[in-house]
């Protein structure tokens, strides 16, 4: 049956209607102004850990304030969006302030950032009632002006400017902060509108106290065509051009109506029905993709580690099945070749929660900047199309685990190309606990995530739950994720992340490379390769702990000396285990002494409490119940 005129009305109002919604407007996100300022104190972890506490609360509210007072140092932070942004225009715009404030708080700063649409804040001190800072509050004047050199006209303008900074100075404080108001232009006078919002940490009180400094401050800019003021408190804006997305005025109301009525009327046409549907269908795609990206760095698409995902589409024949390299939790990996020539490996993302946008934004920022021989480098990304995409360096012979635990492999590793794996991963590792400035934590180390190139050269992969460590701090508290098998125990139940949680995983995997063997804590008589090993080495059975495929061709005393340093890599204490550093001293240094491992972690019990004991272990802080089929010590898994 076909849809009746009176339908098809009103499914166009419907649409129609929904254009004038403020969730379409722009997100606003360019600098108005950024003040970064020298601290003597630093703490990269807990800035991390309170923007990732903000970011949370601006999804649902629109603005946020929170503190990390242990341990030390403090931070506090706020983010606020104007009162007409949408909530989605205002995650956009806070993913993009966070991004341009770290160019303050990563390294040794502290500072806020006034964005059109959004403000953010992070200092060393409870600054949330802060009304003005006379020292670092900012003013932006435009250079430019239209206002007629005609002394009456001028000052017609700076009356304008008076009245509507006037007006909105006085509705704000009694409007939760937020208000705009505007002036049409009249004659030979150019409109103007202004906008006034105070952040909500301030009451009334301190609201109005700030706006009075602000609307001194920006009627400065006359007869300048804009001017911004940026207190600490609040933010004012004046322009010639209507820059806010609330109607506000009884003309703008007037013309709303009349264009209302005459496309209501106009949507009797099949035609203009099909149009807009075709329009609101475009719409809605582009939001979709914006939803997917807030949170991903804007600045990002005009640097140089930008993709255009049609290229790349082209270049992996549209992602064909033949180009297909493997696949993993997070995506699909397929091999390309870019116009240039170039090989590389495009990772195809898949999401199904917020957690990616966090795993994905880490691995663009954390590695994009650091190359090392057992690194994998990332070239780029894309983030413009239906799906976003990572760009890496290709790495033919793949990973670890396609090799190792291959049944009847064409290719079995000699012992000195796993030693050779082994030193190198320990290598990669090493920097990144080290020069880096800050310590990064893979916390996913495993074979499947070392990749090896065509001299079988180990290169670390998969940064997507990387987190950087202040140095200073002795762990990051921080949400379970990981891989089961290879998850240190202070971590698994306790949450502290430390550089110790990869030390045990790279023991873990060398215990697998040695014995070529997968890891698994489920579905194994004889138990964990951890286990096992353990055993035989304190029963004096080395040869059975090495790969029967070897068939002994491996020097008995290295054979030891590695078994010994993964061991020592596996402690139950971290204390005990080695740095990485020293790690790769004793696998490269044949005089240097190999301390006696104790014996490692989870020899008796399972990992994983038993179904009588799962609800009531609020330890571990694992909260969903997991099961042998639900999920396997090959599986990622994020408890954030």
């Amino acid at each position: 049956m076909r849809p009746s005129i009176l339908n098809l009305t009103c499914v166009f109002l419907v649409l129609f209607s929904s254009s004038f919604l403020p969730s379409l407007g722009d997100p606003r996100i360019s600098e108005a102004g950024i003040l970064c300022l020298k601290s003597n104190v630093t703490s990269v972890s807990n800035f991390l850990d309170v923007m990732q506490k903000v970011l949370a609360k601006v999804a649902e509210d629109r603005w946020a304030n929170d503190s990390i007072t242990s341990p030390l140092p403090e931070i506090y932070a706020l983010a606020q969006c104007h009162g007409d942004l949408s909530r989605d225009d205002c995650i956009l715009c806070f993913a993009h302030s966070r991004t341009l404030l770290s160019r303050c708080t990563i390294l040794d700063t502290k500072g806020r950032l006034y964005l059109d649409g959004c403000f953010i804040r992070s200092d060393y001190y409870n600054f949330l009632n802060e009304t003005v800072d006379p020292q670092h509050d900012l003013v932006k004047c435009a250079n430019q002006s239209s206002v007629s050199a005609d002394q009456q006209a001028r000052q017609q303008f700076v009356d304008k400017v008076d009245r509507v900074l006037t007006n909105v100075s006085a509705v704000a404080p009694g409007n939760k902060g937020f208000a705009v108001f505007g002036e049409a232009r009249r004659g030979g006078v150019a409109g103007v509108y202004a906008l006034a919002q105070c952040w909500n940490t301030l009451d009334e009180k301190g609201c109005r106290e700030c706006l009075a400094n602000a609307m001194i401050r920006a009627r400065n800019c006359t007869p300048g065509d804009e001017g911004r003021a940026m207190n600490a408190g609040c933010f004012m804006r004046y322009s010639t051009q209507r820059f806010y997305t609330v109607p506000t005025d009884g003309d703008s109301l007037k013309l709303g109506i009349i264009i209302a009525i005459a496309l209501s009327v106009a949507a009797a046409t099949s035609l203009l029905i099909v149009s807009a549907y075709v329009g609101y269908r475009k719409l809605s795609k582009k939001r979709e993709v914006q939803k997917k990206l807030f949170g991903v760095p804007a600045i990002v698409r005009k640097s140089n580690l930008n993709f255009n995902y049609e290229s790349l589409e082209k270049a992996t024949d549209f992602f064909d099945e033949s180009r297909k390299l493997g696949q993993g939790g997070s995506g699909s990996v397929y091999e390309g070749i870019l116009p240039d020539g170039r090989v590389v490996a495009v990772k195809r993302l898949v999401f199904n929660t917020r957690q990616w946008v966090d795993d994905f934004f880490n691995e663009v920022n954390l590695i994009s900047g650091i190359q090392h021989k057992n690194l994998v480098r990332l070239l780029g990304c894309s983030i413009e199309g239906p799906e976003s995409l990572l760009v890496y360096e290709y790495v033919p012979n793949r990973s670890l685990d396609q090799i190792l635990f291959v049944k009847n492999a064409t290719h079995v590793l000699s012992w000195q190309e796993r030693v050779n794996i082994i030193s190198g991963t320990a290598e990669g590792l090493a920097f990144l606990h080290g020069p880096c400035g800050v310590k990064i934590i893979h916390r996913d180390i495993k074979s499947s995530n070392v990749l090896l190139d065509e001299d079988l050269t180990a290169k670390i992969a998969d940064f997507g739950l990387a987190r950087c460590l202040d140095p200073e701090k002795s762990h990051l508290s921080t949400g379970i994720a990981g891989t089961l098998g290879y998850m240190a125990p202070e971590y698994l139940v306790k949450g502290q992340l430390t550089e110790k949680a990869d030390v045990y995983a790279f023991g873990v995997l060398v215990l697998e490379i040695l014995s070529g063997r997968k890891n698994s804590i489920f579905g194994q008589a004889s138990g964990s390769v951890l286990q096992s090993v353990w055993k035989r080495y304190k029963s004096n059975r080395l040869a059975e702990c090495i790969d029967p495929a070897l068939k002994g061709k491996f020097p008995i005393s290295e054979a030891l000396n590695v078994i010994q340093i993964a061991l020592l890599c596996t402690q139950a204490s971290p204390d005990l285990r080695p740095s990485m550093s020293e790690v790769v001293e004793m696998l490269n240094d044949q005089e240097c002494i190999v301390p006696m491992p104790m014996q490692p972690p989870f020899l008796n019990n399972n990992p994983i409490p038993d179904d009588s004991s799962r609800s009531s272990n609020t330890n571990t802080g694992i909260t969903n119940q997991l099961t042998n089929s639900e999920i396997s010590s090959g599986s990622t898994i994020s408890l954030q």
